[in-house]
């Protein structure tokens, strides 16, 4: 009996160094920061981390309007970013799974913006959009479209469409893949049905192809919307929140608010607030995940 229980009890122990090292990667700063959260905890004055506060940081935030805007920003931000990637990522799928040569190399080459650093892409995006050197704008002198230049980063209503097109750029191809994948996946006997019965590509699609895709595509989102929820480093470097605090989102403000003003307990509080909305976007992905394979076990 005693041989048994050291047995089943090996996996554990080959397990033990791993679990330590996670616990003290993870669990630990979670619950320092939770524990900071409610305090008056100042860079400047390490003493404050001792200070408890109780929940004063989060009635705070309750009347901040730059973290409320900041926020909105950055569910706006999420909405429109993972539609748009949805969409584009959708048609490449569509279009590369159609190429009978050469489709292995297509794969290759769509992958190629998602492994370039955030960080790198800002800075390429900000020498395209720059309205004195950008290649943009001297694009669109050379083809007399303009006779001024447009100041992309630093208006109010084109600097956040200049991010949201760099983080397209970089990340459609996250929905490419996993919806080409999807694409490979599904059984030709249902199309070739359908065509049989007289429909049309639209309706092939509309009815069989993108029923059968929706599963993937909520894997995608899911996947994607904690990732864009935490976007810091392309506005980071493309805008730095500007103008005026216009392209100011959750981890930018959080950052300021935690190592420029030195606010830490603060900058704790407005992260565990921000998980909120990582949760909204989850679970209710995770819903249409489940709606969208129980429809298709029902269809099957």
């Amino acid at each position: 009996m005693k041989f048994i229980h050291s047995q089943r009890a090996i996996p554990y122990l080959l397990l033990l160094p791993a679990i330590i090292v996670i616990l003290s990667v993870v669990l630990l700063p979670l619950l320092v920061s939770l524990w900071s959260s409610m305090t008056a905890y100042n860079l400047t004055k390490p003493a404050t981390l001792f200070q408890f506060v109780g929940l004063r940081n989060y009635e705070r935030l309750l009347s901040n309007s730059d973290f409320w805007w900041a926020f909105g920003r950055t569910f706006v931000f999420v909405t429109i970013t993972l539609n748009v990637e949805m969409v584009l990522g959708l048609g490449l799928a569509l279009l590369i799974n159609r190429v009978t040569w050469g489709q292995r190399t297509l794969r290759t080459v769509m992958m190629f913006p998602m492994m370039f650093s955030p960080i790198l892409v800002g800075f390429q995006f900000k020498y395209l959009f720059n309205d004195a050197v950008g290649l943009v704008n001297n694009a669109l002198f050379d083809l007399g479209l303009i006779t001024e230049p447009i100041p992309w980063l630093v208006d109010a209503t084109l600097a956040p469409l200049t991010i949201i097109l760099a983080e397209v750029w970089m990340s459609t191809s996250v929905f490419g893949i996993l919806l080409l994948a999807g694409l490979m996946a599904m059984p030709k006997e249902p199309i070739e049905a359908a065509k049989v019965d007289g429909c049309n590509p639209f309706q092939v699609f509309r009815h069989i192809t993108l029923p059968f895709l929706m599963p993937f595509i909520y894997i995608a989102m899911t996947i994607r919307s904690l990732d864009v929820a935490r976007a810091y480093d392309m506005v980071r470097i493309m805008t730095n929140g500007g103008p005026a605090g216009r392209t100011e989102l959750l981890w930018t403000l959080m950052t300021r608010t935690g190592y420029a003003n030195s606010q830490m307990g603060m900058a704790n509080a407005m992260g565990y607030v921000s998980i909120l909305l990582s949760i909204v976007f989850t679970v209710y992905f995770y819903r249409k995940l489940v709606a969208a394979r129980a429809f298709m076990g029902g269809a099957q």
